[in-house]
């Protein structure tokens, strides 16, 4: 089986004033300077994508971005692109996002693109997939996440699907303070990549599958130790650098 590497990334969603951020790059740094084993990246509002290029830019916390479209320039008044992404020092952005997907309507097929977008432009796509409580109860979770990621991946080589991080965030769990178990996650994520193996082949062992949803300090390392989770996207628990760095520490 092929070793992966953890990544732990933080959603600030729509959180922190640039001098907020500003403070908690300073922070983080300090807290996890002796981290070597595990990635770690802050997913910020474009907003603070700029102080944190200058406070995080050639240390051991990556950039991210919670979102971007897919061409690269134009008249598409309120979008970023990835050059612009690039040019703040990003290498991680959240994609296919269910509060995206719920709020702002978009679908697989745009997120398909988005995908390709950010690959092309050498940005590491963190692929969000989950489902809601309805589809958990009727039975049909599986079935829902796996064509999700088979719509979101559609028309990628092996070679563009292995640089792609999963995140599996049932959407029941995302700031509810409900955390699927540690059995449910890795079954989910377990899934996940068996559809990515049927997709794309022995690949699927290199792809990142992260969990999300009411991810905390006091979970982390259960969920760590599942064999198909390795890592995870955490929302309210990022916006707290103590927190977070207790999480980064406790999966090591």
């Amino acid at each position: 089986m092929t070793a992966r590497r953890p990544l732990i990334a933080g959603n600030w969603k729509m959180y922190k004033t640039v001098q907020e951020a500003r403070d908690f790059a300073a922070e983080i740094l300090e807290l996890v300077d002796n981290v070597t084993d595990v990635d770690v990246a802050i997913c910020a509002p474009f907003t603070a994508l700029p102080v944190l290029k200058d406070e995080l830019e050639e240390s051991i916390v990556h950039i991210g971005a919670q979102n971007m479209y897919f061409e690269t320039q134009g008249a598409f008044t309120g979008e970023i692109s990835p050059l612009m992404l690039k040019d703040l020092a990003c290498t991680f952005v959240i994609l296919g996002h269910s509060e995206r997907r719920e709020y702002f309507k978009e679908d697989d097929v745009l997120i398909a693109k988005k995908v390709k977008t950010a690959l092309d432009h050498g940005l590491t796509p963190i692929l969000c997939v989950g489902e809601n409580l309805t589809l958990r109860e009727s039975g049909q979770a599986a079935a829902y996440v796996r064509e999700q990621v088979e719509q979101d991946i559609h028309g990628l080589s092996p070679e563009e699907v292995k640089k792609i991080v999963v995140a599996y965030e049932p959407i029941w769990a995302i700031g509810t303070g409900r955390t699927a178990s540690p059995q449910d996650a890795q079954d989910m994520c377990a899934a996940i990549r068996g559809t990515l193996t049927s997709l794309v082949g022995a690949v699927s062992s290199q792809v990142r599958i992260l969990y999300g949803g009411s991810v905390k300090s006091g979970n982390i390392a259960e969920l760590m130790s599942q064999p198909d989770i390795d890592g995870a996207l955490v929302g309210g628990a990022s916006l707290d650098v103590q927190e977070f760095a207790k999480m980064i520490h406790g999966v090591r």
